[in-house]
């Protein structure tokens, strides 16, 4: 069974607690005593907490972002669908958790901080999810300053420093989101040295197989595939333009 599948399963609501596992167990008619039941100890069982968590805070987060201007459009819903790729036979469980998330009455920065604390701060995982976000920020063709906002407060509880948070916002809403020097964090006249070390940084840290080691369910490798290739392309770009090997 997929990851989707299991999202409105006792067992994910058991083995997640906190405010993500009272809304799963609000849509999936759990009691939210039982789904707030500490998770049993054991690096496997962590593991699986951990991509099921990042899983429901996606769903979550993806309904309070669409919801973040005011109204949630068709645009918007079409768009998550498209980035976290969700199987027509568990639209309706996902949906499900959606649907509860724009009711609920509670702020984003539960969700957030208890997805946040799963991993390092400013974690290439939690940056991915970001990122995901952007793009369902956009989709309804304007960006409104309370999304801006929301995303921006959401990248500050993730742990992003200041230049990530720009460098992300750039590639995102920048007026050329295919500048390869703002895809890499740099500027036009960093050294060549440095260029490929951000390079080097940023391609190790969002590389498919490490980040779903590192807990990013493997359900999602196609947003950290497309992610790396516009890493790589940018680093070409840049090396094709200044004569390098």
């Amino acid at each position: 069974m997929s990851i989707w599948g299991k999202i409105l399963g006792g067992a994910a609501g058991f083995a997640v607690g906190g405010p993500l596992g009272a809304l799963v167990g609000a849509a999936a008619g759990h009691a939210v005593d039982r789904i707030s039941t500490p998770a049993p100890e054991g690096p496997e069982s962590r593991e699986n907490t951990r991509k099921i968590a990042f899983t429901i805070g996606v769903v979550v987060l993806g309904a309070k972002m669409a919801k973040a201007d005011g109204a949630v459009t068709r645009d918007e819903v079409d768009a998550f669908k498209r980035v976290f790729r969700i199987p027509p036979e568990e639209e309706a469980n996902v949906g499900r958790v959606f649907d509860q998330a724009r009711r609920d009455s509670a702020g984003f920065e539960p969700y957030a901080r208890q997805i946040a604390s799963l991993f390092q701060p400013g974690h290439p995982v939690l940056q991915e999810l970001l990122q995901c976000l952007m793009e369902i920020a956009r989709a309804d063709g304007a960006i409104h300053q309370a999304e801006r906002a929301y995303l921006a407060e959401i990248a500050r509880l993730f742990g992003l420093t200041e230049a990530d948070w720009r460098r992300l916002e750039a590639i995102e809403f920048g007026p050329d989101p295919t500048d390869p020097y703002q895809v890499l964090g740099v500027a036009p006249d960093t050294s060549d040295a440095d260029i490929k070390a951000a390079w080097r940084r940023l391609a190790r840290e969002n590389h498919p197989d490490l980040l779903v080691a590192q807990g990013m369910p493997p359900e999602f490798i196609e947003v950290a595939d497309r992610k790396l290739a516009v890493i790589n392309a940018a680093y070409a770009e840049i090396k094709t333009a200044r004569g390098l090997s």
